[in-house]
Order: C-alpha cells, then sequence, then structure tokens
C-alpha cells in the first residue's frame, strides 16, 4: 500500500501519545497512556525509563490498530518530548542504572551553588544561553554520576549512554543494544547546559567544569532528518525528527518568522518566540535556545519564557486538596465567582523559572479573607497561568524589541474559555487556538515529514494553518494594571523561602 501517513510519538510529563497525520495535518489516529510520577522526597520527581519505553510501544500499537494501519503505510517516524528529562543508562543491556530524573526535579541546587561560586548564575550563559538552573540536564547528569557506585568509571570507559528522552526512545526504536543509534538534536541538546550555542557541539570547558564524559553523550545533529529506521511494529520505517517538545509546538504552530510566538499551556507553561538565524542574548530572565534546524540549513533561533507549574497546579487542586474531581471542572467552578476575591496563586512549588529563576522560591496564597471560597481559589489558580504568562510576554518585548499583535496558543488549557479569555485581557491582545490544538506532536511529524520528502517547504505546512478560536481583550487597561500590579506583588512573597 502506499505510504500516506506520518506517525508521531510525544512523550510528555504525564503520559506518552503516538498520533498519525494525513497529508493535510489531520489526525486520523491516536493513542495514548499515562505512566507514574515517583516522588521519592519533598524536591524529587522521576519517572521509570523502561515504562515510558514500554508506553511508547503500546500506544504505536494502539494507534495503528485503530486506524488499520501497518508500518508500510507510515512513511515516517518523529519524535518529540519533555526536554531536560534525564536518563543514563547501560549501553550492553540497555537498563537505566537510576530512574529518569524529571526537568521539575531540585535536588541539584547545592550542586549549582557550587558552580556559580565561579562566575555566578549566569556562569554558562554566554556560551549556551541558560543560567544554572535545576531545570537543565548537566547537572542531573553529574548528581547519578556522583550518587550511583561506579557510575563515573563506567562511564568514561564508554559503557553508559545519557539522553534526554528523546536520545532513550530513538535509541531504542532503532534497535537498542543491537545497533541502537545514539543520537540528538539541537534543540534537546541546547537544555542540556553543555552545548555551545554557535557551535552546536559540546563545549568541552563546560563538560570539565560539569565533570560530565564525552563519551556518555550523544552526537548531535539537525531537527529534521533520518537518524536510522525502527523495528519493531514500524519496522523500517524512517525515525526522521527530534524536537523538544516546546520546539516541536513552536514548529506545528508554522512560527517559521522572527517575531512569530506562541505558549503552550501544559503542566508547565511555555512560551517561544522565532528570533531568527541568530541567537538572542536575554537581558530580561529569558532563556536563549534552539528553534530547530532543518537537514543541512541553518540552524533557527528562538527566546523562551518557561514557567513550572500551570496544569500541575489544576492537578494538585483535584489530586491533593480535592478540590475538583476532575481537572475539567476547573473552569465550572472559577466561573462560579465573579472575580478572584482579591487572592492571588503563587505556585513555586519547585522554585520560579522565567523571568526570576530562584530556585528557593516556594508557593503562596497572598490576600486571603473570610470573604473568599473554593470558587475564588479556583479563579486564582487559573489567573495564576494568565499572570506569568504576561511576565514572560514583557521580558520577550523587551528582549526582542518586537511587540507581539497576537499570541498563538496550544496545549490542555486552551480549551479553557474562562482563561484563554482572561489570557487575552491580561496581555492586552488577541489570544488565537487553531484548528489543529495538537501542535506539539504536528510539529514533530512536520520535520519528520519534511526529511523524507512527504511535504515540500515550509510554505506549505504554513498553508495548512488555521484559526479555530480567538479570544480579544475586554478587560479595560487600568483595571488590567492594576490586578497585574498585585499580582507582582504576591510574587515578591515567595522569594528566598528556602
Amino acid at each position: 500500500m502506499t505510504t500516506t501517513y506520518i506517525a508521531a510519538i510525544d512523550q510528555g510529563t504525564t503520559s506518552t501519545r503516538c498520533m498519525i497525520f494525513d497529508h493535510e495535518g489531520a489526525v486520523v489516529a491516536r493513542a495514548q497512556r499515562e505512566h507514574t510520577q515517583i516522588y521519592p522526597r519533598p524536591g524529587w520527581v522521576e519517572h521509570d525509563p523502561d515504562e515510558i519505553w514500554t508506553r511508547t510501544r503500546e500506544v504505536i500499537a494502539g494507534a495503528l490498530a485503530t486506524a488499520n494501519l501497518g508500518a508500510a503505510q507510515i512513511a515516517a517516524i518523529g519524535i518529540t518530548n519533555q526536554r531536560e528529562t534525564t536518563v543514563v543508562w547501560d549501553k550492553a543491556t540497555g537498563r537505566p542504572i537510576y530512574n529518569a530524573i524529571v526537568w521539575q526535579d531540585t535536588r541539584t541546587d547545592a550542586l549549582l551553588k557550587t558552580l556559580a561560586r565561579e562566575g555566578g548564575q549566569n556562569r554558562f550563559r554566554r556560551q549556551t544561553g541558560l543560567p544554572l538552573a535545576t531545570y537543565f540536564s548537566g547537572p542531573k547528569i553529574r548528581w547519578i554520576l556522583d550518587n550511583v557506585p561506579g557510575a563515573r568509571a563506567r562511564a568514561r570507559r564508554g559503557e553508559l549512554l545519557f539522553g534526554n528522552i528523546d536520545t532513550w526512545l530513538i535509541w531504542n526504536l532503532t534497535g537498542g543494544p543491537s545497533g541502537g543509534r545514539h543520537v540528538t538534536d539541537v534543540t534537546n541538546a541546547s537544555r542540556t547546559l553543555m552545548m555551545n550555542l554557535k557551535t552546536l557541539d559540546w563545549d568541552a570547558s563546560i563538560l570539565k567544569a560539569m565533570r560530565v564524559p564525552r563519551e556518555m553523550l550523544p552526537e548531535i545533529r539537525s531537527s529534521s532528518e533520518i537518524y536510522g529506521a525502527a523495528v519493531g511494529a514500524l519496522a523500517g520505517v524512517p525515525v526522521a525528527s527530534a524536537l523538544g517538545d516546546q520546539q516541536a509546538a513552536l514548529f506545528g504552530q508554522a512560527c517559521y518568522a522572527p517575531g512569530e510566538a506562541k505558549n503552550t499551556y501544559g503542566t508547565g507553561c511555555f512560551m517561544l518566540m522565532n528570533t531568527g538565524l541568530t541567537p538572542v542574548q536575554s537581558k530580561n530572565g529569558l532563556l536563549t535556545t534552539l528553534a530547530y534546524k532543518l537537514g543541512d540549513a541553518p540552524a533557527v533561533y528562538a527566546l523562551e519564557g518557561s514557567i513550572a507549574i500551570a496544569g500541575a497546579l489544576v492537578q494538585w487542586l483535584r489530586d491533593n486538596l480535592g478540590l475538583i474531581s476532575s481537572s475539567g471542572e476547573i473552569e465550572t467552578l472559577a466561573a462560579s465567582v465573579n472575580d478572584n476575591g482579591g487572592i492571588y496563586f503563587v505556585p513555586a512549588f519547585s522554585g520560579l523559572y522565567a523571568p526570576y529563576w530562584k530556585d528557593n522560591a516556594r508557593g503562596v496564597i497572598a490576600g486571603l479573607t473570610r470573604y473568599v471560597n473554593s470558587g475564588h481559589i479556583a479563579r486564582a489558580a487559573l489567573e495564576a497561568t494568565a499572570y506569568q504568562t504576561r511576565e514572560v510576554l514583557d521580558a520577550m518585548n523587551a528582549d526582542s524589541g518586537v511587540r507581539l499583535k497576537s499570541l498563538r496558543v496550544d496545549g490542555g488549557m486552551v480549551f479553557n474559555g474562562l482563561l484563554m479569555q482572561f489570557q487575552s485581557d491580561m496581555l492586552g491582545v488577541p489570544v488565537v487556538r487553531p484548528k489543529v490544538a495538537e501542535t506539539t506532536a504536528l510539529g514533530a511529524a512536520y520535520a519528520a515529514g519534511l526529511a523524507v520528502g512527504f511535504w515540500t517547504s515550509l510554505k506549505q505546512l504554513r498553508e495548512y494553518w488555521g484559526v479555530d478560536m480567538e479570544w480579544r481583550p475586554a478587560l479595560p487597561r487600568a483595571r488590567r494594571e492594576k490586578l497585574y500590579a498585585e499580582w507582582k506583588k504576591a510574587v515578591t512573597r515567595t522569594f528566598d523561602w528556602l
């Protein structure tokens, strides 16, 4: 049969999906499975890499079965993934030597203080575009090498491999211990705190400072090329793209020109702006990162504002407080009141990310009175995401010199109309949801399709992008600025808690 589809594996923080797209970018099949969240100590977050690989095989089989398709009808596979989550495994057996340390994990805070003694928090920012923060992969590798007996010696002998989840999946998809390809792409490598933005290679001086052996690191490749052929249910199909989840969403949102930006509302919240062929060093607390690299074409860069807690706050209200029984109930509860009742919820559960980068902050609810009820708490939780996004956008405008005319949005929370309207009110610009909201998987599919000639150009992909829903600002400017000023005051209450 004709190969008329592209498969995308979207490996996220809480679940793994396989989605199959046709030539117009429409979804023809999907399968999704959650995996276990492991919390060994306060501030520690882990995943089982073997469970993630099992879930990946299950969703591939599930999506193929749903659409009644076989490997012969799939032209290529694309990978998108939770980015900074760190896996170290045995090259010979394929077994992880420790659980995956998740991007939210804060156990490396003491190590980062040690590294910051020389050069401060921005010690490696010139080379990497990143501050010293628990967020990134390099310090997590160091922690594993320092804390798993014998790991460092084995890594130096070439017996251990490191990868973010993209590398872990590609290695297993292409054969694992029997010839699996040990590669990553520039977007994932740019999240390790060890890749030089200009050379697009591992930085030897940082590897030395971080005490990470180069022998265990994957080869850095472009985001859109054939890395190898799959085995298993998709045997023979080219594995042809890798993009960190937020870069994949930028690509799926057709933000191919400098100044175009998107915001993804998931477990965390991530805004990226395409800055073109030149990396822009942030003066306002943003990350300079790779947007994508297509084959032999020059790399495209981006500015990113990363927010640790967005949808995770709704899950916390559900799972920890029992305020709602399902995430979908949050909008109804929040809509039961007219405003936030004067309270502000700053969810700095694992510190503050952009634009503050304060690992020692912790969450607060400010402004509590006897008047406040569960509806106000629900509303304040939703508003927190919009306020944090406003902070990132302000920083992005200052760094780029470009004022956004609209914001393209995706992720699970974009179907919450109350949040999207308040987001537009807080930004003062239209918020636009595309017809295909699964832009992360779509971006990975687009990049894989370009690599094998399934699609021919970015112009062609841009034509598939269309508007599903648009929200326009309705809140008076004076009211918007008053609310935002009170939010900023609440944020200061989280500083230096530890």
